[in-house]
C-alpha cells in the first residue's frame, strides 16, 4: 500500500502580482558535430539572448526577463532537459537559433509539444552555409506550418566562420520586433480591463465584444456601475491631501489657462480631479492594464439626472506617461467607454514599450483642395507647396477627452515643456451641462507613428486592424485656427496626414467614429502581433504595395500554406 503524503498547503500572499513574459532562448544541434561547432552554437545562444535582453521592456520600462539554455537540442531527452529548465524560469515565448543541420521533429517540435499550442515561436538564423542551420530553419518552419503552427521565420545574417559571430543589426531589429509582439500578445492573456458605465453612447462600433476579446486576446473586461464612482466621489473616497497636491501640481503648470469663472467652477474641476484618485486607486486594486468611462450620457449630461463634472482630465491623465507623482506608464483609457478604441491603444502601447497612446473623433476631413478654399477665404495667401497636407490633405482629429499630454508636444519633451501647451477651458455647456474643463492643445508636426482601430465582425468572428502609417503636419497658423473653429475649439487637436491612404480612401474606410495613433513602433511589430493573435490586417490604400522590404514582415509560411494570410485567419477562426 503506497505511504500516504500530505498535501501541501500554500503560504498567503497579499496581493498578486500579474506575471511578466518570460522569453527562452535555445538552439537545436546535430550529436555528430564536432566540439568546435557544437560551442559556436551554443555562443550563438548566448549572443542572441543578450541581443534580446534588456531591449524589449514592457509600458511601464521593465525589461522583459530573458534566458537562454548551454544545453542544446540533439534529440528528445535534451527537449525534455531545455523544456524543464524553461518551465522552471516561466518561459513563455520561445526563440529558436540554429546553426547547424538537426532533426526537426525530434529536435524543436520534441520541445515545443511540451508548450501550450499558442506559444510564440521565432526561428532566427544566420544564412549559413558550413552546417547548416538555414536548411534546418526551413525545414522546421515547413513542418510546423504542415501542422498548422505558427511560426515567425527570420533568416538572417551572422558569420559563416569564428567561434563568436555576432549577428547583424537588420537581424537584430528583425527579432526585437517580433518579440515586442510576442509580448504584447502573452503578456496581456488573463489581464483584464475597467469599464465604468454600460455600452459607449449607443455606439455598436465601440461595444464590448466579451466573449470574442476573451477567446481572442485573453483579456478580461470588469463592468462597474457609474454609481459607485458617484457614491464613492460623493463619500470623499480620496486622499484629500493628495488631491490638493494634484490640484496644485495643475495650478503651478497650467496657471490662467484652466478657465474658472467661480467657487463653483473650482470646485467642480476638484471633483474632476478626485476622480482620478479614486478610479486610479479602483484599477490598481484589480491589477488593471486599461479602463474607460461612459460619461455621456448618464454622467454628465441627461438632465432628468444630476449631471456631474466631465472626465477629461482624469482621462488625458491616464494615457499620459506622467502626472503630479513625476513619471508613469500610460494606462490606456478610452472616452466614453469604447472598448475597442480601448483595445487599439492598449496593444499599441504594449508595441511601442509604454508610448503614450492617442484618442481622437475621426473628425474633419480635408482634402487639400478644401484646405486652399479656407485659405483663399480667410486671406491666408502664402501657403508652402512642399507642405504634405498641400497635395494629400489631413484629418483634423479631436476629441472631448482621452488626448494623452505627451501629444502637446514632440517626443522626449520635459513636463514643463508638454504642459507649457495644453490648456483647460470650461466644458461645453450645452453638451456637458454637468460642467467641468476640458483638455485642448494643437499637436506638433513631425511626429510619426502608426494609426489605426480596431473593429469585430460577428460574420467572421475576428477582429481586425484598419491601419496606416501616418505623421502629424500643421499648417499656418491663422488657418489652423480656422479649420479648429470649424469644428470644436475647445478640445485637442492633431492633424494627421496618413503615409499611403488618400483623403477619399479616409473618409471612405474608417471602421468607425474613434481614431487612434502611438508614435514610434514600426510596422513589422504590428503585423507580428496580427499574425499571433489572428486579427485581420485591413490596408485598402491602393498607394500601398503588399509588401515593402524593410518595414513589412515577411509572410508567415503559414499563410502562404493556406491561400493569404485572411484566407488562413479565416478559415483558422471557423475551425
Amino acid at each position: 500500500m503506497a505511504k500516504k503524503v500530505q498535501a501541501m498547503r500554500l503560504p498567503n500572499i497579499r496581493k498578486a502580482t500579474p506575471k511578466v513574459p518570460v522569453i527562452g532562448v535555445f538552439a537545436t544541434g546535430d550529436p555528430r558535430i564536432d566540439q568546435a561547432s557544437r560551442i559556436r552554437c551554443q555562443n550563438i545562444v548566448k549572443m542572441s539572448a543578450e541581443t534580446i535582453s534588456g531591449t524589449v521592456v514592457l509600458p511601464d520600462k521593465t525589461p522583459v526577463p530573458v534566458v537562454y539554455s548551454s544545453v542544446l537540442v540533439d534529440g528528445e531527452a535534451q527537449a525534455d532537459i531545455v523544456a524543464q529548465q524553461f518551465r522552471k524560469a516561466g518561459v513563455d515565448i520561445l526563440v529558436c537559433v540554429p546553426d547547424t543541420w538537426a532533426f526537426p521533429q525530434l529536435t524543436a517540435i520534441s520541445l515545443l509539444q511540451q508548450f501550450p499550442p499558442n506559444t510564440p515561436l521565432n526561428i532566427t538564423c544566420g544564412n549559413s552555409g558550413p552546417k547548416p542551420g538555414v536548411v534546418y530553419a526551413h525545414a522546421l518552419n515547413g513542418a510546423l506550418a504542415q501542422c498548422g503552427r505558427m511560426a515567425a521565420l527570420n533568416v538572417g545574417t551572422w558569420p559563416d566562420t569564428g567561434d563568436n559571430p555576432k549577428m547583424t543589426d537588420q537581424t537584430a531589429k528583425n527579432l526585437i520586433d517580433w518579440c515586442y509582439a510576442a509580448v504584447a500578445a502573452v503578456g496581456l492573456r488573463g489581464r483584464r480591463v475597467v469599464i465604468l458605465g454600460h455600452d459607449s453612447m449607443g455606439m455598436e462600433t465601440a461595444l464590448a465584444h466579451i466573449i470574442p476579446t476573451r477567446n481572442t486576446f485573453g483579456i478580461e473586461i470588469t463592468r462597474l456601475d457609474m454609481k459607485l464612482l458617484a457614491d464613492m466621489l460623493n463619500k470623499k473616497a480620496y486622499n484629500e491631501k493628495e488631491l490638493k497636491t494634484l490640484r496644485g501640481w495643475i495650478n503651478r503648470h497650467i496657471g490662467k489657462r484652466l478657465e474658472l469663472r467661480n467657487e463653483a467652477d473650482s470646485e467642480r474641476f476638484n471633483q474632476s480631479l478626485a476622480m482620478y484618485l479614486i478610479v486610479r486607486d479602483l484599477m490598481a486594486d484589480l491589477n488593471a492594464v486599461g479602463g474607460g468611462f461612459m460619461s455621456q450620457l448618464e454622467w454628465g449630461s441627461d438632465r432628468r439626472g444630476i449631471p456631474l463634472p466631465v472626465a477629461d482630465v482624469m482621462e488625458s491623465l491616464f494615457n499620459s506617461t506622467f502626472d503630479h507623482e513625476g513619471r508613469k506608464a500610460p494606462l490606456p483609457y478610452a472616452t466614453e467607454a469604447d472598448v475597442q478604441g480601448l483595445l487599439t491603444m492598449l496593444f499599441m502601447t504594449y508595441l511601442s514599450g509604454g508610448n503614450p497612446p492617442l484618442f481622437m473623433d475621426f473628425r474633419k476631413v480635408w482634402e487639400a483642395w478644401e484646405i486652399k478654399e479656407l485659405a483663399k477665404k480667410i486671406g491666408v495667401r502664402s501657403l508652402d507647396k512642399k507642405a504634405d497636407w498641400y497635395s494629400k490633405g489631413l484629418v483634423d482629429g479631436d476629441n472631448s477627452g482621452s488626448a494623452s499630454f505627451d501629444w502637446a508636444a514632440k517626443p522626449g519633451a520635459s513636463v514643463k515643456t508638454i504642459m507649457s501647451g495644453v490648456g483647460m477651458p470650461a466644458a461645453d455647456a450645452l453638451y456637458f451641462p454637468g460642467g467641468g474643463n476640458s483638455v485642448t492643445f494643437l499637436t506638433p508636426a513631425g511626429i510619426e507613428g502608426i494609426a489605426g482601430r480596431i473593429a469585430y465582425s460577428s460574420i467572421t468572428g475576428r477582429f481586425s486592424m484598419t491601419w496606416d502609417q501616418a505623421r502629424t503636419t500643421e499648417v499656418p497658423s491663422e488657418l489652423a485656427r480656422a479649420m479648429c473653429n470649424l469644428t470644436t475649439p475647445i478640445w485637442p487637436h492633431t492633424f494627421v496626414v496618413p503615409k499611403y491612404a488618400s483623403m477619399v480612401e479616409y473618409k471612405q474606410y474608417p471602421p468607425a467614429n474613434h481614431l487612434h495613433m502611438t508614435w514610434g513602433f514600426p510596422v513589422a511589430r504590428l503585423q507580428h502581433w496580427m499574425d499571433l493573435t489572428g486579427v485581420l490586417s485591413v490596408t485598402p490604400w491602393a498607394a500601398r504595395p503588399k509588401y515593402i522590404e524593410g518595414v513589412d514582415r515577411p509572410q508567415p509560411l503559414l499563410h502562404l500554406n493556406n491561400g493569404g494570410e485572411n484566407a488562413f485567419k479565416l478559415l483558422a477562426a471557423r475551425s
